[in-house]
């Protein structure tokens, strides 16, 4: 089965798209790909930083949401990334050449738009597929995102 492309399934665009391809999806669960190129945002002194890890998660999990729209035949539409819990990597960063396997798993979907997601990202070229980092996201996505910013715009929380 043929995956849609990322770019597809998130609102991002230009050079903010960091993943390059979802392999594989579900109704709970996205796994996403990238390569560490010496053109990569956030590349410097031979790798990208593994603080970026944590946007490659929320990514992923965007393009899980945007997958799942699309699913339903519905628009792809913008969230928000609320926080992590228990961010933690073997390294300092990601390596030139590496090939990044970053996997996300809805463990709680509110009906509110509030949904928490166990996230981790592995070196896909390794054998076993070492984890190198891992995170709980806590994500939001209001049904009607400008009504949401409008409220926030007038003092109001939604």
């Amino acid at each position: 089965m043929s995956m849609p492309a990322f770019r597809s399934l998130v609102p991002h665009a230009g050079p903010m798209a960091l993943l390059d391809r979802v392999l594989e999806a579900d109704q709970e669960s996205l796994c996403a790909e990238v390569a560490i190129r010496a053109d990569s945002l956030f590349y410097a002194d031979g790798g990208v930083g593994s603080w970026v890890g944590i946007e490659y998660m929320a990514q992923a999990v965007a393009a899980h949401a945007g997958y799942l729209a699309r699913q339903c035949g519905e628009a792809v539409k913008p969230g928000f990334l609320l926080g992590s819990r228990r961010y933690t990597t073997t390294s300092p960063l990601f390596a030139l050449g590496a090939v990044l396997h970053v996997r996300v798993r809805q463990v709680l979907r509110g009906e509110n738009g509030l949904a928490a997601f166990e996230c981790s990202i592995a070196d896909g070229g390794a054998v076993g597929q070492e984890v190198l980092a891992s995170a709980t996201l806590t994500v939001f996505q209001p049904e009607d995102v400008n009504e949401f910013l409008q409220g926030l715009s007038n003092g109001n929380a939604a």
